[in-house]
């Protein structure tokens, strides 16, 4: 049996594993309070850390450009309730020009 189906086997086992672990959870633990914000607020963490990743990081070096003035746009029209469209059109504008400057 070669390596790539000892890894494909294995990797079946774990997520078989992963997945009867997530039900076997007591139902008390779920609802717990602070179980329940966690929850709520991991995908916003994990967004906002992929965004960060996607804009700064060039491989293994940092990259301050275009890409971050975007963001900065977009954050602020974030705080001013513009619509969703608007902002990203806007902030797309925004990192085109600065690019072209």
């Amino acid at each position: 049996m070669s390596t790539v189906w000892i890894g494909i086997v294995v990797m079946i086992a774990g997520c078989f594993a992963l997945k009867y672990a997530g039900l076997s959870v007591p139902e008390r633990l779920l609802d717990h309070p602070l179980t329940m914000r966690a929850a709520e607020l991991i995908p916003v963490a994990l967004l906002g850390a992929l965004i960060a990743v996607q804009v700064i990081a060039d491989g293994d070096t940092l990259r301050i450009d275009a890409r971050l003035l975007g963001l900065t746009v977009a954050a602020v029209l974030l705080v001013l309730r513009v619509p969703f469209l608007p902002m990203v059109v806007t902030a797309a504008l925004v990192a085109a020009l600065a690019r072209q400057i």
